[in-house]
């Protein structure tokens, strides 16, 4: 009579061994889940900073146009401006409103803009007011005093549009006019170097305004 063989049972150790496989491809799962959809939106989102630089950029350009520092490079390349009055020489408050005004300049909208400006540029102590072209308020800076002298002692000009205009505004929006006579405003070098130029040299550097 033949022995027959028991079946083993599996050991304890070989399910633990199983169930460890079964762990570990569990977690391999959990790691390999995509991020949420919410995270990705939340980094392509601009920051509160980046949205804020176009109104800083749009900021410092206003203020840079708004500058006396840019208009009295403006009336120092030009010589001779007019305030506010349309002439044969540029108008200052058109050139800081950039379009032609119509009416008063208190109404445009950049009246108050306009208003700093020329009270600054009055106050500089490199212009000087008249009311030289025209009959108008006329900026006319220091590089060419010597030939709005030169011109003045030739008759080209007559006294009361050589005659230095200053202007202060009051509280209630008028203002007063303080005069100085020709020569009495001018200074002692601009006096000398206004004795080496010819009628036809100051002519030729204020512009052919000179000859109406």
């Amino acid at each position: 009579m033949k022995k027959t063989k028991k079946k083993v049972a599996p050991t304890k150790k070989k399910s633990a061994k199983v169930k460890s496989k079964a762990k570990l491809s569990a977690k391999a799962k959990v790691k390999a889940k995509p991020a949420p959809k919410s995270h990705a939106k939340a980094k392509a989102k601009p920051s509160a900073k980046a949205k804020a630089k176009p109104k800083a950029k749009a900021k410092a350009k206003a203020t840079a146009a708004a500058s006396p520092k840019k208009w009295l490079a403006f009336v120092e390349k030009h010589g001779v401006v007019l305030a506010s009055a349309k002439g044969p020489v540029p108008s200052l408050a058109e050139q800081i409103a950039g379009e032609p005004i119509v009416g008063s300049w208190w109404s445009h909208a950049k009246g108050k803009q306009i208003f700093e400006v020329l009270s600054a540029i009055d106050e500089d102590v490199d212009v000087r007011a008249f009311k030289l072209v025209d009959g108008k308020i006329t900026f006319v800076h220091r590089r060419v005093w010597p030939h709005l002298v030169r011109l003045a002692r030739d008759g080209v000009f007559p006294a009361e549009r050589v005659e230095s205009v200053h202007q202060e505004h009051t509280e209630t929006g008028e203002h007063r006019n303080f005069n100085v006579a020709f020569p009495e405003w001018v200074p002692e070098d601009v006096a000398k170097a206004a004795d080496g130029l010819t009628t036809e040299a100051a002519r030729a550097e204020l512009g052919a305004w000179t000859n109406s």
